[in-house]
Formats: structure tokens, C-alpha cells, sequence
């Protein structure tokens, strides 16, 4: 983890990949929401992380939990570059698509995509629509909005056809304006299973 922390900092001179620039804040949420995440992973599962960014949840999930089969899916180029710069400088097992989501899935299955900082629930939705069977089902680390965000995805239509469950809430690591910790969640959706004749 150290060394990725410096791989990735040192990158993010030259191209926007992360806020979290020390291992204080690192730990307290980048590592903390990756533990979470990690308990809600069955073992050995075939696993998409859309939208990598520098890398997390996905390099950090595959450093803590070599058992699973790791993909990374990061649509843009410069980014896509530096997370399989960092895969070959790690020696990690992880595939690295330069593509959408969305595209990805046309073509490969998993057991379990995951999803962090992305995008709001109705846009994340919108992109798997077509593609639950492949998709597995979507693990979505939320912040203190999620409420507002099930709501708007709600109101698009967008949870139609999914079961959206909260299966984990915890405390965020900093605090709010007024001194209270934050909580952040962990979404699962997938689709409704058909009804049985």
C-alpha cells in the first residue's frame, strides 16, 4: 500500500488522479472504505471496478484481497495509462480497459462491479440497464447523500427493475462543519429476479 501511495502521488503531479495526498488521510478514507467494501466481496469473485480513477477502490481491493480476479475499467486515456503503469510497477494480477463500462460488459462477465465517486445512482443505472446479466450485481460506496440520490434515481425511473439494498453504513473518518461524523454506505443493486410462473 506504501508503495502505491507514493506511485500514485508521484503521478498525480502531472495528471488529477486524487485529493487524498497523506497516509492520514488516505487511511481514513480511501483504506477505510476499501475494508468495508472487501467484507461485502465473496471470495475468488470475478470483479469490475468502473470508473478507476488513480485506483481506488480497485488497487487497494486487490493489494488487501489477492484472492479476487481484479478488472479495472477507466474511460479516460491519461488515467487508464497511469492505473496499468501502476499494476505492472506492483506486480498486481489486474486487467486495465481503457473503455466505458458499458463496453466492457458487452463482451466479459463478473460476478461483482463496484463503484466509487462515479457518478449519482440514475447515471451509474443508465449505464448497466442493458447489461445486469453480465454485470453480477453493483456494489456503490455512497456518502451522506445517498438518501437524496436513491430519490432522484427513483424519480427517473431508474430503480424500476433493481433491488437496491443498504448493506452497510459506517462513520466517515473526518467530520463535518459542525463536528459530527458523516456516515457513508454501501449500496447493493441488481436486478429483480422474474417473477415465477
Amino acid at each position: 500500500l506504501e508503495q502505491y501511495c507514493q506511485l500514485l502521488w508521484s503521478a498525480n503531479r502531472q495528471v488529477n488522479l486524487t485529493r487524498h495526498v497523506d497516509y492520514k488521510t488516505f487511511v481514513a478514507r480511501d483504506v477505510a472504505d476499501v475494508l468495508q467494501l472487501s467484507a461485502c466481496i465473496e471470495r475468488d469473485e470475478d470483479v469490475l471496478d468502473i470508473g478507476s480513477g488513480g485506483g481506488v477502490p480497485g488497487i487497494v481491493l486487490s493489494i488487501l484481497r489477492p484472492d479476487l480476479r481484479m478488472s479495472l475499467c477507466e474511460s479516460v486515456a491519461k488515467k487508464a495509462r497511469w492505473l496499468d503503469r501502476f499494476v505492472q510497477q506492483l506486480e498486481l494480477p489486474v486487467a486495465v480497459f481503457n473503455e466505458r463500462a458499458d463496453r466492457v460488459l458487452d463482451d466479459l462477465c463478473f460476478d461483482c462491479c463496484i463503484a466509487r465517486a462515479v457518478g449519482p445512482l440514475w447515471k451509474l443505472c443508465s449505464w448497466l440497464a442493458p447489461h445486469w446479466p453480465a454485470a453480477g450485481r453493483l456494489l456503490a460506496i455512497k456518502g451522506p447523500t445517498w438518501t437524496t440520490e436513491v430519490s432522484d434515481a427513483n424519480e427517473r425511473g431508474s430503480l424500476k427493475i433493481i433491488d437496491l439494498t443498504k448493506i452497510v453504513e459506517y462513520p466517515m473518518h473526518d467530520t463535518d462543519a459542525t463536528g459530527r461524523h458523516s456516515k457513508s454506505v454501501i449500496l447493493e443493486l441488481k436486478a429483480k429476479s422474474a417473477p415465477e410462473n
